[in-house]
């Protein structure tokens, strides 16, 4: 089966399934992991800006998309030319069901149930008694949030964290003073590249707050990443 990945975390979840560059034949700019492997394979473009001349030169069985990274127009216009998976992960729920479904069409259920089980351990870890207020921010002027409804306040959720957000939708747009809410504010390195600096600034207005710079692969990249991120929740949560 040849393959086409629209989404990073779906690539590196294929890898770690055991395909290789001759069943994983395009993939996003974007696809960053394993960084060995995926230099093999073509770049069709990014997520919301894909070549579609190319996805089609390359005569996928399968291109797999998600609602939420790839753009609805885009993705149906590839349609006409191989099945498309559109997946749909908000939740830890649906990302379970994501790997066995995976699993399915990749036939070894057996290591989608092993990454699940690795998962369930992940966010299965002793919680402390008492849960951190967090903002968990992901993009800067304006300052922009996570609600109730997405994949990273699932994942927040799951690691013991309480999302000062959670009555909110999609991505809100947070004024400096709400941030006071919260008793730590996470710094996402992405899709903002929060760094020491937009911490060192963030600090000068809200002199006294905790503000700690976070991977933002290990709260939301779905797939098969979470079964890796054990020991890095583990360390964030005695930091905090």
């Amino acid at each position: 089966m040849r393959i086409v990945s629209l989404v990073p975390s779906i690539t590196e979840t294929l890898f770690d399934f055991g395909l290789t560059e001759k069943e994983l034949v395009g993939r996003t700019k974007f696809c960053i992991h394993p960084a060995d492997s995926v230099k093999k394979i073509p770049i069709i473009g990014g997520t919301k800006n894909l070549h579609k001349d190319k996805i089609r030169a390359l005569k996928p069985d399968l291109i797999i998309a998600n609602k939420e990274e790839n753009e609805k127009q885009q993705v149906e216009e590839l349609m006409d030319c191989c099945d498309v998976w559109v997946t749909d992960v908000s939740n830890l729920e649906d990302n379970a069901a994501f790997l066995v479904e995976l699993g399915k069409c990749l036939s070894n259920t057996a290591l989608a149930e092993e990454f699940n089980q690795k998962i369930s351990s992940v966010f299965n870890f002793k919680k402390p008694r008492k849960t951190t207020k967090v903002a968990y921010l992901i993009w800067k002027d304006p300052y922009m949030s996570v609600g109730g409804d997405t994949f990273i306040h699932d994942v927040l959720s799951g690691a013991g964290l309480l999302n000062v957000f959670a009555d909110r939708t999609r991505y809100p747009v947070v004024a400096l003073e709400e941030l006071e809410a919260a008793e730590v504010i996470l710094l996402s390195s992405e899709p903002y590249p929060f760094r020491e600096k937009h911490l060192a600034e963030l600090q000068a207005l809200l002199p006294g707050k905790k503000i700690v710079l976070v991977d933002g692969e290990v709260f939301s990249w779905f797939g098969s990443h979470l079964a890796h991120t054990g020991d890095y929740l583990s360390v964030l949560q005695q930091q905090l």
